[in-house]
């Protein structure tokens, strides 16, 4: 497998038959190689002696590559819609099989990845087990991101960041990391399920700097790797990336009420969906029906049944990712609470302006709905 290293290009397996690299600036075209160029940015060029195709482009506007069997290899990328097909002939079993043997090992959830990178290789299989289409996403060390919390960062209260697939939370976690453990000094411990944050291999990559990483051998395992990592190593702050399931969920609060700080993502693009989701409510202190006497209901202008908070919740702090540089901020508590009463909370918005510099807009009306 040959690889450049990430501070110039992107690397994937020769098997994949394609190379995507930032600063190859050549005119040579090849025309056989039948590209849709419905972007005017990409050209395709000449394969190279040892079989990659390289393509130019813009290195940050790269999702992932896909790979199909019986289809043409496409590329994707970011804010656009649809992709770039990489040639005009299909692709093969055969192809299919050299990339599985040149990643690392696929695990349960179907992931494997390619050592000493960060990007992830995920795998489509028929009903016999075969593997019949990749997904090769693109994992990049990206620093500025962390400026848009840094000051939560100070409080030392646990934050949770939801987001769509593909907005860059892992991306977040991965420099949060690195800048809590080499600048503000704390023993960081990440329970790496996927190997999405520290990559693939057994040595992590330099972009979580001094941060710890604990790999999982199961993802049905990671909430016991979480206490196992609260209970060994002694650490300040554990991240996670992907909270799905309850018993995570259930984890996180053990380790919340152990006066740990929590990094954690999930799936989900507003704060309703978590506290609609009975998987993991839990982690914003979960919902319960009330009975209220006829006297407080009369004085609440209210139903006799009301939904109120159950608990203190997981994460003090919660961050809607809407894009990569918009992010809605709520003190998850308040947040909750209003938005169960069927009001509209104040919340912070962040974002980044058109030089690039962060901006906090504090007190703002929160464009959801009640519950």
């Amino acid at each position: 497998m040959n690889v450049i290293t990430f501070s110039c290009s992107i690397p994937i397996p020769k098997s994949f038959s394609l190379f995507i690299k930032s600063d190859f600036y050549s005119s040579k075209r090849n025309s056989s190689l039948g590209l849709y160029r419905r972007n005017p940015r990409i050209s395709v060029l000449k394969a190279s002696e040892d079989g990659f195709v390289v393509v130019e482009d813009d290195l940050h506007a790269l999702l992932q590559v896909v790979l199909d069997l019986g289809r043409f290899p496409e590329a994707r990328f970011l804010g656009e819609s649809g992709g770039q097909y990489l040639r005009n002939t299909e692709v093969s079993m055969k192809e299919l099989e050299e990339a599985q043997k040149a990643v690392g090992e696929f695990g349960g959830d179907n992931r494997a990845g390619i050592e000493g990178t960060l990007h992830r290789i995920s795998a489509i299989r028929s009903r016999k087990g075969l593997i019949v289409g990749l997904t090769c996403r693109v994992g990049r060390a990206v620093t500025g991101h962390v400026e848009m919390v840094r000051d939560l960062l100070d409080y030392g209260e646990s934050i949770l960041f939801l987001g769509r697939p593909g907005v860059g939370k892992t991306t977040v976690m991965r420099e949060i990391a690195r800048v809590l453990a080499d600048e503000l000094h704390k023993r960081v411990v990440i329970v790496d399920t996927s190997n999405e944050i520290g990559g693939d291999g057994d040595v992590p990559h330099a972009a979580i700097g001094g941060a710890r990483r604990m790999q999982v051998p199961n993802p049905s395992m990671q909430h016991k790797v979480m206490i196992e990592a609260v209970e060994n190593h002694m650490p300040q702050v554990v991240i996670v990336d992907e909270i799905g399931t309850e018993v995570e969920a259930l984890a996180c609060r053990s380790i919340a009420e152990r006066g740990v700080m929590l990094i954690g993502t999930a799936h989900g693009e507003r704060l309703e969906n978590i506290i609609k989701n009975p998987t993991l409510t839990d982690l914003v202190g979960g919902v319960e029906t009330v009975t209220l006497g006829d006297d407080e209901a009369r004085a609440r202008g209210s139903q006799k049944s009301i939904l109120e908070r159950k608990a203190p919740p997981t994460f003090p702090f919660l961050i809607e990712m809407r894009e990569r540089n918009y992010w809605v901020t709520h003190r998850t508590e308040r947040s909750v609470d209003m938005l169960l009463q069927g009001k509209r909370p104040l919340v912070e918005v962040r974002r980044r302006d058109e030089q690039f510099r962060v901006v906090i807009e504090r007190w703002k009306a929160y464009d959801g709905d009640g519950i």
